[in-house]
Protein backbone atom coordinates (compact mmCIF):
# COMPACT_ATOMS: atom_id res chain seq x y z
CA UNK A 1 0.00 0.00 0.00
CA UNK A 2 2.73 2.75 0.58
CA UNK A 3 3.75 1.91 -3.00
CA UNK A 4 0.84 3.00 -4.63
CA UNK A 5 0.65 6.11 -2.04
CA UNK A 6 4.22 6.85 -2.98
CA UNK A 7 2.96 6.88 -6.47
CA UNK A 8 0.33 9.09 -5.91
CA UNK A 9 2.10 11.52 -4.04
CA UNK A 10 5.05 11.39 -6.61
CA UNK A 11 2.53 12.17 -9.25
CA UNK A 12 0.64 15.25 -7.45
CA UNK A 13 4.15 16.40 -6.49
CA UNK A 14 5.27 16.91 -10.25
CA UNK A 15 1.75 18.11 -11.17
CA UNK A 16 2.70 20.85 -8.62
CA UNK A 17 5.99 21.32 -10.15
CA UNK A 18 4.64 21.88 -13.38
CA UNK A 19 2.08 24.07 -12.57
CA UNK A 20 4.52 26.13 -10.11
CA UNK A 21 5.91 26.17 -13.66
CA UNK A 22 3.03 27.46 -15.80
CA UNK A 23 1.93 29.95 -12.65
CA UNK A 24 5.66 31.89 -13.04
CA UNK A 25 6.03 31.92 -16.12
CA UNK A 26 2.64 32.22 -18.12
CA UNK A 27 -0.21 32.85 -16.08
CA UNK A 28 1.49 36.67 -15.39
CA UNK A 29 1.27 37.07 -19.44
CA UNK A 30 -2.75 36.23 -18.83
CA UNK A 31 -3.45 38.01 -16.15
CA UNK A 32 -1.36 40.27 -14.88
CA UNK A 33 -2.91 43.42 -16.99
CA UNK A 34 -4.07 47.10 -16.44
CA UNK A 35 -7.65 47.32 -15.38
CA UNK A 36 -10.68 48.05 -16.75
CA UNK A 37 -12.26 50.01 -14.10
CA UNK A 38 -9.93 52.16 -13.54
CA UNK A 39 -10.74 55.45 -11.62
CA UNK A 40 -7.99 58.04 -10.39
CA UNK A 41 -8.14 61.51 -9.41
CA UNK A 42 -5.22 63.74 -8.81
CA UNK A 43 -4.39 67.04 -8.41
CA UNK A 44 -1.33 69.40 -9.49
CA UNK A 45 -0.65 72.54 -7.83
CA UNK A 46 1.66 76.06 -8.77
CA UNK A 47 0.98 78.74 -5.91
CA UNK A 48 2.86 81.34 -8.47
CA UNK A 49 1.01 80.52 -11.89
CA UNK A 50 0.29 82.89 -14.69
CA UNK A 51 -2.27 83.16 -17.39
CA UNK A 52 -3.69 85.11 -19.90
CA UNK A 53 -7.25 85.89 -18.90
CA UNK A 54 -9.87 85.82 -21.47
CA UNK A 55 -12.19 87.84 -19.50
CA UNK A 56 -9.91 90.62 -17.78
CA UNK A 57 -8.17 90.64 -21.03
CA UNK A 58 -4.81 90.74 -19.18
CA UNK A 59 -2.11 88.65 -17.68
CA UNK A 60 -2.96 86.63 -14.07
CA UNK A 61 -0.49 85.73 -11.28
CA UNK A 62 -2.16 83.34 -9.04
CA UNK A 63 -2.53 80.22 -7.70
CA UNK A 64 -3.15 77.47 -10.25
CA UNK A 65 -4.80 73.96 -9.52
CA UNK A 66 -5.01 71.15 -12.39
CA UNK A 67 -7.33 68.05 -11.39
CA UNK A 68 -7.68 65.20 -13.69
CA UNK A 69 -9.72 62.61 -13.51
CA UNK A 70 -9.32 59.21 -15.21
CA UNK A 71 -11.90 56.81 -15.77
CA UNK A 72 -12.14 53.32 -17.46
CA UNK A 73 -14.96 52.36 -19.69
CA UNK A 74 -15.50 48.45 -18.68
CA UNK A 75 -18.01 47.99 -21.59
CA UNK A 76 -15.41 49.15 -24.49
CA UNK A 77 -12.46 47.29 -23.33
CA UNK A 78 -11.64 43.89 -24.00
CA UNK A 79 -9.17 41.46 -22.86
CA UNK A 80 -6.17 43.10 -24.84
CA UNK A 81 -7.50 46.79 -24.78
CA UNK A 82 -8.13 48.90 -21.87
CA UNK A 83 -10.70 52.56 -22.54
CA UNK A 84 -9.57 54.98 -20.60
CA UNK A 85 -11.23 58.22 -20.45
CA UNK A 86 -9.75 61.77 -19.07
CA UNK A 87 -10.92 65.15 -18.29
CA UNK A 88 -8.42 67.83 -17.16
CA UNK A 89 -9.31 71.20 -15.79
CA UNK A 90 -7.50 73.88 -14.76
CA UNK A 91 -8.22 76.47 -11.88
CA UNK A 92 -7.46 79.81 -11.30
CA UNK A 93 -8.00 79.36 -7.19
CA UNK A 94 -7.91 83.07 -6.45
CA UNK A 95 -10.35 84.37 -8.46
CA UNK A 96 -12.43 80.74 -8.74
CA UNK A 97 -12.38 80.64 -12.47
CA UNK A 98 -12.05 77.18 -14.32
CA UNK A 99 -9.95 78.67 -17.58
CA UNK A 100 -9.02 75.57 -19.55
CA UNK A 101 -10.08 72.10 -19.96
CA UNK A 102 -8.59 68.95 -21.87
CA UNK A 103 -10.26 65.90 -22.67
CA UNK A 104 -9.55 62.57 -24.17
CA UNK A 105 -10.65 59.03 -24.86
CA UNK A 106 -7.34 56.96 -25.46
CA UNK A 107 -6.97 52.97 -25.95
CA UNK A 108 -4.31 51.11 -25.02
CA UNK A 109 -2.69 47.90 -24.70
CA UNK A 110 -3.36 46.35 -21.26
CA UNK A 111 0.70 44.95 -20.93
CA UNK A 112 2.77 47.74 -22.35
CA UNK A 113 0.51 50.50 -22.33
CA UNK A 114 1.16 51.70 -25.60
CA UNK A 115 -1.73 53.47 -27.08
CA UNK A 116 -4.21 52.74 -29.84
CA UNK A 117 -6.56 54.37 -32.71
CA UNK A 118 -9.54 52.38 -32.17
CA UNK A 119 -12.94 52.29 -29.73
CA UNK A 120 -13.73 55.68 -30.56
CA UNK A 121 -10.65 57.74 -29.46
CA UNK A 122 -10.41 61.25 -29.67
CA UNK A 123 -9.11 64.11 -27.81
CA UNK A 124 -9.65 67.83 -26.73
CA UNK A 125 -12.99 69.04 -25.07
CA UNK A 126 -15.94 70.05 -27.50
CA UNK A 127 -13.94 68.87 -30.93
CA UNK A 128 -13.73 65.48 -30.13
CA UNK A 129 -11.18 65.55 -32.72
CA UNK A 130 -10.69 61.69 -33.55
CA UNK A 131 -7.85 62.67 -36.63
CA UNK A 132 -4.76 62.61 -34.14
CA UNK A 133 -2.80 59.69 -34.20
CA UNK A 134 -2.36 58.37 -31.04
CA UNK A 135 1.08 56.73 -30.34
CA UNK A 136 3.72 56.19 -27.33
CA UNK A 137 2.87 55.95 -23.89
CA UNK A 138 -0.23 57.10 -22.60
CA UNK A 139 -1.01 56.95 -18.96
CA UNK A 140 1.24 54.00 -17.73
CA UNK A 141 4.67 53.01 -18.70
CA UNK A 142 4.90 48.87 -19.28
CA UNK A 143 4.77 46.28 -16.67
CA UNK A 144 8.98 45.87 -15.66
CA UNK A 145 10.19 49.23 -16.83
CA UNK A 146 13.53 49.72 -17.96
CA UNK A 147 16.04 52.71 -17.71
CA UNK A 148 15.70 53.72 -21.21
CA UNK A 149 14.15 56.09 -23.41
CA UNK A 150 9.99 56.05 -24.02
CA UNK A 151 7.85 57.88 -26.40
CA UNK A 152 5.14 59.42 -24.27
CA UNK A 153 1.88 61.27 -25.78
CA UNK A 154 2.46 64.83 -25.20
CA UNK A 155 -1.31 66.05 -25.20
CA UNK A 156 -0.49 69.84 -26.02
CA UNK A 157 1.69 68.50 -29.10
CA UNK A 158 -0.79 65.70 -29.91
CA UNK A 159 2.11 63.44 -30.41
CA UNK A 160 4.77 61.12 -29.17
CA UNK A 161 7.96 62.16 -27.53
CA UNK A 162 11.02 60.97 -25.68
CA UNK A 163 10.90 60.69 -22.04
CA UNK A 164 14.50 59.71 -21.31
CA UNK A 165 15.36 57.66 -17.71
CA UNK A 166 17.63 60.29 -15.50
CA UNK A 167 18.23 58.12 -11.90
CA UNK A 168 16.33 56.50 -9.76
CA UNK A 169 14.46 57.72 -6.39
CA UNK A 170 12.16 56.66 -4.05
CA UNK A 171 8.64 58.37 -3.69
CA UNK A 172 6.88 57.65 0.05
CA UNK A 173 9.24 55.11 0.80
CA UNK A 174 8.51 53.48 -3.15
CA UNK A 175 11.09 52.52 -5.71
CA UNK A 176 10.94 54.81 -8.83
CA UNK A 177 12.60 55.46 -12.18
CA UNK A 178 12.40 59.16 -12.92
CA UNK A 179 12.02 59.69 -16.91
CA UNK A 180 12.10 63.19 -18.05
CA UNK A 181 10.51 64.57 -21.41
CA UNK A 182 12.07 68.03 -22.45
CA UNK A 183 10.08 70.03 -25.27
CA UNK A 184 11.97 72.68 -26.89
CA UNK A 185 10.13 75.85 -27.79
CA UNK A 186 7.92 74.40 -30.86
CA UNK A 187 4.80 75.51 -32.45
CA UNK A 188 1.69 73.67 -31.35
CA UNK A 189 -1.33 75.85 -33.08
CA UNK A 190 -2.25 79.73 -33.27
CA UNK A 191 -4.31 82.10 -32.23
CA UNK A 192 -6.34 85.07 -33.57
CA UNK A 193 -6.70 87.98 -31.32
CA UNK A 194 -6.75 92.02 -31.12
CA UNK A 195 -3.52 93.46 -32.28
CA UNK A 196 -3.88 95.73 -28.94
CA UNK A 197 -3.46 92.95 -26.75
CA UNK A 198 0.01 92.06 -27.91
CA UNK A 199 1.22 95.50 -28.75
CA UNK A 200 0.44 95.26 -32.67
CA UNK A 201 -1.73 98.64 -32.14
CA UNK A 202 -1.94 99.35 -36.42
CA UNK A 203 -4.07 96.34 -36.63
CA UNK A 204 -7.11 95.29 -34.97
CA UNK A 205 -6.72 91.99 -34.87
CA UNK A 206 -3.74 89.35 -35.99
CA UNK A 207 -2.92 85.66 -35.89
CA UNK A 208 0.26 84.53 -34.05
CA UNK A 209 2.19 81.33 -33.99
CA UNK A 210 1.31 79.46 -30.65
CA UNK A 211 4.54 77.76 -29.15
CA UNK A 212 5.01 75.25 -26.52
CA UNK A 213 7.95 74.39 -24.27
CA UNK A 214 7.93 71.69 -21.49
CA UNK A 215 9.97 69.88 -18.88
CA UNK A 216 7.44 67.40 -17.79
CA UNK A 217 8.67 64.58 -15.19
CA UNK A 218 7.73 61.36 -14.43
CA UNK A 219 8.11 59.14 -11.67
CA UNK A 220 6.80 55.94 -12.19
CA UNK A 221 6.74 52.07 -10.07
CA UNK A 222 9.35 50.06 -12.73
CA UNK A 223 7.26 46.75 -11.71
CA UNK A 224 4.06 47.74 -12.74
CA UNK A 225 4.70 50.76 -14.95
CA UNK A 226 2.63 53.20 -12.99
CA UNK A 227 3.08 56.79 -12.40
CA UNK A 228 3.14 57.74 -8.55
CA UNK A 229 4.44 61.40 -9.12
CA UNK A 230 4.13 64.15 -11.87
CA UNK A 231 5.50 67.47 -12.55
CA UNK A 232 4.65 69.47 -15.48
CA UNK A 233 6.61 72.25 -15.80
CA UNK A 234 5.15 74.45 -19.01
CA UNK A 235 4.66 77.46 -20.56
CA UNK A 236 2.50 78.47 -23.82
CA UNK A 237 3.57 81.82 -25.56
CA UNK A 238 2.14 83.83 -28.66
CA UNK A 239 5.41 84.74 -31.26
CA UNK A 240 5.81 87.00 -33.70
CA UNK A 241 8.02 86.54 -37.17
CA UNK A 242 10.78 87.25 -35.25
CA UNK A 243 10.60 84.81 -32.21
CA UNK A 244 9.77 87.41 -30.21
CA UNK A 245 7.45 86.93 -27.35
CA UNK A 246 4.19 88.64 -27.61
CA UNK A 247 2.15 87.47 -25.25
CA UNK A 248 2.25 84.71 -22.37
CA UNK A 249 -0.76 82.24 -22.52
CA UNK A 250 0.25 80.10 -19.66
CA UNK A 251 3.50 79.65 -17.60
CA UNK A 252 3.36 77.26 -14.66
CA UNK A 253 5.41 74.49 -12.44
CA UNK A 254 2.55 71.99 -11.59
CA UNK A 255 3.36 69.75 -9.03
CA UNK A 256 1.67 66.86 -7.80
CA UNK A 257 -0.03 67.25 -4.56
CA UNK A 258 0.93 65.65 -1.23
CA UNK A 259 -2.41 63.80 -0.78
CA UNK A 260 -2.44 62.96 -5.05
CA UNK A 261 1.55 61.38 -4.31
CA UNK A 262 0.06 59.55 -1.06
CA UNK A 263 -2.73 58.41 -3.04
CA UNK A 264 -1.47 57.41 -6.03
CA UNK A 265 1.51 55.44 -3.84
CA UNK A 266 -1.21 53.39 -2.00
CA UNK A 267 -3.25 52.44 -5.31
CA UNK A 268 0.41 51.12 -7.18
CA UNK A 269 1.10 49.50 -3.95
CA UNK A 270 -2.20 47.36 -4.03
CA UNK A 271 -1.21 46.38 -7.34
CA UNK A 272 2.06 45.48 -6.98
CA UNK A 273 1.44 43.04 -4.26
CA UNK A 274 -1.23 41.18 -6.40
CA UNK A 275 1.86 41.35 -8.77
CA UNK A 276 3.94 39.68 -6.67
CA UNK A 277 1.50 37.47 -5.93
CA UNK A 278 0.92 35.77 -8.90
CA UNK A 279 4.76 35.93 -10.21
CA UNK A 280 6.86 35.03 -7.11
CA UNK A 281 4.38 34.16 -3.85
CA UNK A 282 2.37 31.74 -5.97
CA UNK A 283 4.99 29.89 -8.00
CA UNK A 284 6.99 29.42 -5.31
CA UNK A 285 4.50 27.92 -2.54
CA UNK A 286 3.96 25.12 -5.51
CA UNK A 287 7.37 24.37 -6.08
CA UNK A 288 7.84 23.94 -2.61
CA UNK A 289 4.92 22.16 -2.28
CA UNK A 290 5.66 20.01 -5.20
CA UNK A 291 9.41 18.90 -4.04
CA UNK A 292 7.67 17.99 -0.56
CA UNK A 293 5.46 15.35 -1.98
CA UNK A 294 7.32 14.41 -4.76
CA UNK A 295 10.11 13.54 -2.33
CA UNK A 296 8.13 11.74 0.09
CA UNK A 297 6.63 10.07 -3.03
CA UNK A 298 9.81 8.74 -3.90
CA UNK A 299 10.73 7.80 -0.34
CA UNK A 300 7.58 5.63 -0.54
CA UNK A 301 7.31 3.99 -3.55
CA UNK A 302 11.40 3.29 -3.39
CA UNK A 303 13.40 3.40 -0.57
CA UNK A 304 10.26 2.00 1.36
CA UNK A 305 9.00 -0.50 -0.53
CA UNK A 306 9.09 -3.79 2.40
CA UNK A 307 10.10 -7.12 1.79
CA UNK A 308 9.51 -9.82 -0.60
CA UNK A 309 7.02 -10.78 0.99
CA UNK A 310 4.84 -7.49 1.30
CA UNK A 311 5.28 -6.53 -2.19
CA UNK A 312 4.02 -10.04 -3.66
CA UNK A 313 0.61 -8.95 -1.42
CA UNK A 314 0.68 -5.44 -2.60
CA UNK A 315 0.50 -7.17 -6.45
CA UNK A 316 -2.36 -9.31 -5.31
CA UNK A 317 -0.73 -12.55 -4.88
CA UNK A 318 -1.04 -14.91 -1.91
CA UNK A 319 1.70 -17.17 -0.24
CA UNK A 320 1.18 -20.91 -0.79
CA UNK A 321 1.48 -23.35 2.10
CA UNK A 322 5.06 -25.19 1.84
CA UNK A 323 4.38 -28.01 4.35
CA UNK A 324 4.50 -31.62 3.45
CA UNK A 325 0.69 -33.37 3.36
CA UNK A 326 0.63 -36.46 5.42
CA UNK A 327 0.78 -39.74 3.77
Amino acid sequence: MRRVIGLILAGLGAFFLVLAGLTRFYVPGQVVKYPLDEYQVSTLKDPNGVYFSADKLKLLNVPITATDTIQGDVAAGNSGTAVWNEFTVVHDDNNNVNFSYYQRRAPFDRRSGILKNCCGAFVNLGTQDQSVHLAGQGFVWPFGSEKKTYKVFDTTLNKAMPASYVGSETVNGMPTYRYVERVSPQQSGQQTLPGSIVGINDQPSVTLPQYYQAINTYWVDPVTGGPVKVEQNQELTLRDSTGATRLVLFKADLKFSPQSIKSFVHHDQTGKNKITLVTSVLPLVLLLVGLVLLGVGIALAVLGGGTGEELAREEGFQPQDQGLAPH
